[in-house]
């Protein structure tokens, strides 16, 4: 099957950097491109690409709000936000609009191709480069929702660990060592928690964490 994709950068030798890398894929198609965060909520809308790469900052609309309106929209199409290292202050907003994953824009081509096969898939993808410091943006200003601790109820007590674990930035490998567990039964066990908190990947798992007050600033 092709994953279909879309790109949205405002600039324009990012876009074709991008483009060129993916064309160059048997199972990925670059369907569409757009130039800030408005047209590319419209291209989305039109073509129903299964990944979209949503660069943050864009002049009108912004990544961030162009990724809160695909989301929002019940589309299909998952959301990789585009960052540098210098743009943590915008980590916490994009996990709460519910983006799919965070990508280096200096990462190797091959990462760029990895992500959009990661994603598509259904899982979500943090950029190993990057993955501490997404967790501690958020951690940083963390807003608690009632609802969300309400429903840590439906977790057993070794789903919440493995929760709390994953919201820590722990691999399943990591978790497995951690809780004297098979790496089958790790990845089990963040299935089951998805399913039952109607999470889409381990990125709304980090979110949900925070907001349900199971991890907490300092933890």
């Amino acid at each position: 099957m092709t994953i279909r994709v879309v790109l949205v950068d405002d600039q324009s030798m990012i876009r074709t950097g991008l483009r060129m890398v993916l064309a160059a894929e048997p199972d990925i198609e670059v369907v569409g491109e757009a130039g800030d965060g408005a047209s590319g909520v419209r291209v989305v809308a039109e073509l129903e690409p299964d990944v979209v790469l949503l660069d943050v900052r864009m002049p009108g609309m912004d990544g961030l709000e162009a990724a809160r309106r695909i989301v929002g929209s019940g589309a299909r199409t998952r959301v990789v936000v585009l960052t540098t290292f210098d743009e943590d202050e915008y980590v916490a907003a994009a996990l709460r609009a519910g983006v799919s994953g965070f990508l280096l824009k200096v990462a190797p081509p091959e990462d760029l191709v990895a992500a959009v096969r990661t994603v598509a898939a259904g899982q979500g993808l943090l950029d190993p480069a990057v993955t501490l410091r997404v967790i501690r943006s958020f951690a940083a200003a963390p807003t608690l929702d009632p609802g969300r601790a309400a429903e840590l109820a439906q977790l057993t007590e070794r789903e919440t660990d493995v929760l709390a674990l994953v919201a820590a930035g722990l691999s399943n490998a990591e978790i497995a060592a951690r809780l004297y567990l098979g790496e089958a039964t790790v990845k089990t066990h963040v299935s089951r928690v998805l399913l039952k908190l109607g999470l889409r990947d381990r990125v709304q798992a980090v979110a949900f964490a925070y907001e349900s007050g199971l991890v907490t600033p300092g933890r």
